[in-house]
């Protein structure tokens, strides 16, 4: 499989479909419409839009066999996600990151695998930990005590 560098945006809609695809690899239309008309209660229709323009923003390749068109992904789902959140932190305060994270790791279940992975990663941070985060907000973007006005 091929991957493109840069990533595009998608849309939730557009993840639903995704989600489909690395899943299966390999899927027809018909496929897709199966899979997402019941969970989404979307009609054929919305979904081949979906599908379009996800070959339009390079996220999905197409191949014609016989009558059948079978789509396969250009993006990884693991580089997908990783963009997502980076996405995500990119927009708030340096200083909220371990706030969002602690929430992140409160409000979901989690394996006795991922807490041991989360556990490994955490030790291993450890190490380049400093004692406070910089925040990089303009001023007046946060209200972290670097950029309260008239200091």
């Amino acid at each position: 499989m091929s991957t493109i560098v840069i990533n595009p945006h998608i849309t939730d809609a557009e993840w639903e479909v995704m989600r489909v695809v690395w899943a299966n690899g390999r899927v027809t239309s018909k496929e897709v419409i199966s899979i997402l008309k019941e969970k989404m209660d979307w009609k054929q229709a919305t979904i081949k839009t979906l599908l379009g323009r996800l070959v339009e923003k390079g996220a999905l390749n197409t191949e014609q066999e016989g009558r059948k068109y079978i789509y396969s992904t250009n993006i990884e789902e693991k580089e997908a996600v990783r963009s997502f959140t980076n996405d995500i932190f990119d927009r708030i305060c340096r200083k909220n990151v371990g706030n969002v994270i602690e929430s992140i790791i409160k409000d979901h279940t989690l394996s006795f695998d991922d807490i041991q992975r989360l556990e490994e990663i955490l030790e291993m941070k450890k190490a380049f930990a400093v004692e406070e985060v910089d925040c990089q907000c303009a001023e007046g973007q946060c209200d972290c005590h670097l950029h309260h006005h008239g200091e």
